[in-house]
């Protein structure tokens, strides 16, 4: 009874379907004309073929699954032959945990691929793409993979690590969007967003580093092993890394890496968010009177450590990258540093992105408010007084969402009309 929504125990959906694909919308009984609008725009706003990859992909979900359960069948030593003998691992110790982390891993990456990976990109997904990846995922060398294999007698390979910036397309330099364009191999930070993987060309391998809790070294060697690879192959490979290459995102350490290999990579700077995203928030890092000094520090060291947090100066605007999943202990350590309690802090996350958020409160609120409101990575914290200059606020805190900062500034760019954003 879409009129009386107070007898009701269920409201139907406005429904899009595309084969396996199902998008529901509901007004809860408010508007139903608008529900079938907003189901209309949501599905004139993407690809199509979109439910054919939710089935290829669903298919490769199912075919790692299988190779699982068949190796442990094959390692089922009931259902071994018992005239056949035992085998020279017969005594060798099985870890049960160990089999899964190896589940655990590729389906990581395969989550990592629907998540990251741009919906375009997605629904263009062939079944040879398929065996492709499903062909990297039994691979244990990433030199080894399909689309990277070393072709002898080719041209002689190049490295760039371009920074693609704080998130949104416009702002990637022209620099880093011409290395894009010619790109045979693309390795990608997990947080480049969708909307700057569009602009990799079809021809183009894209592998999205594999980086989750306890195994971000390994993926940055798999990553560099996959350069290496691309190089020997002779292929133009693109590092891209979300922000600046050399700002917290192991630039050098790639460089020295390549270099050490013999190739030397040529580096494309990017708009770094340590700075960026405060002016996305209308906070001016220095301002006369206020603070005439900018700290751009890590929150997380090396392999996990705590942040040494320099000590309390007023004229100062601290900013921490990589500091939201521990932010805790980030706080209580700058309190014991002599960091006022009512000092202005601001958590700025997706900067540049259209879901751009921006929190504005003090530091001993600042844990309450992210644990009430949640997180939405990547984010950074910025501390001091500078964060209350433009915006003045009386609670205790105020969440703002959304960033349409680039939509009116006139003429259509070449990544505007590449991405029908403008």
């Amino acid at each position: 009874m879409a009129d009386a929504p107070n007898l009701c125990s269920f409201t139907l959906l406005s429904t899009h379907s595309d084969g396996p694909l199902q998008v529901g919308i509901t007004t809860s009984g408010k508007g139903c004309k608008l529900s079938a609008r907003i189901r209309r725009e949501i599905a004139s706003s993407l690809p199509p073929n979109l439910g054919q990859a939710v089935e290829r992909l669903g298919a490769l979900r199912r075919r790692i699954w299988e190779e699982d359960h068949a190796a442990e069948l094959a390692q089922d030593l009931e259902a071994e032959d018992d005239e056949g003998g035992q085998p020279a691992t017969f005594n060798k110790l099985i870890l049960e945990e160990s089999k899964e982390a190896a589940r655990g891993r590729r389906m990581r990456w395969l989550s990592q691929i629907c998540e990251y990976w741009p919906l375009r990109r997605l629904a263009a997904i062939t079944d040879s793409d398929v065996d492709i990846l499903f062909r990297e995922f039994a691979s244990s060398s990433p030199a080894k993979m399909g689309p990277t294999a070393i072709i002898p007698g080719t041209r002689a390979g190049r490295i760039i690590l371009a920074g693609s910036g704080p998130g949104n397309p416009d702002l990637l330099t022209r620099a880093a969007h011409k290395a894009i364009l010619s790109a045979d191999l693309i390795l990608a930070d997990k947080l480049v967003p969708s909307e700057i993987l569009d602009l990799v060309p079809r021809r183009a391998t894209v592998h999205i580093a594999r980086k989750f809790p306890g195994n971000a070294d390994k993926a940055q060697e798999e990553l560099l092993e996959l350069g290496l690879a691309g190089l020997k192959a002779g292929k133009i490979v693109v590092r891209i890394k979300q922000g600046d290459p050399y700002i917290y995102g192991r630039g050098g350490e790639e460089y020295d890496f390549f270099r050490a290999h013999g190739h030397t990579p040529s580096v494309l700077p990017g708009i770094t968010s340590a700075l960026s995203a405060p002016l996305f928030a209308a906070i001016p890092p220095t301002h006369r009177g206020i603070a005439d000094q900018v700290l751009i520090c890590t929150g997380t060291g090396r392999k996990g450590a705590p942040l040494e947090p320099p000590e309390f100066l007023a004229s100062r605007t601290l900013v921490l990258l990589m500091s939201l999943h521990r932010l805790s202990a980030l706080v209580d350590s700058l309190l014991a540093k002599g960091y006022p309690a009512d000092l202005s802090v601001a958590v700025l996350e997706r900067a540049s992105c259209p879901d751009q958020r921006v929190l504005r409160t003090s530091l001993q609120h600042v844990c309450a408010a992210v644990e009430e409101e949640g997180s939405r990575p990547p984010g950074l914290l910025v501390v001091g007084h500078a964060c209350k200059v433009l915006i003045q606020y009386e609670q205790k805190w105020v969440v703002e969402e959304g960033f349409h900062g680039l939509d009116d500034l006139g003429g259509e760019g070449e990544l505007g009309r590449m991405l029908g954003t403008v």
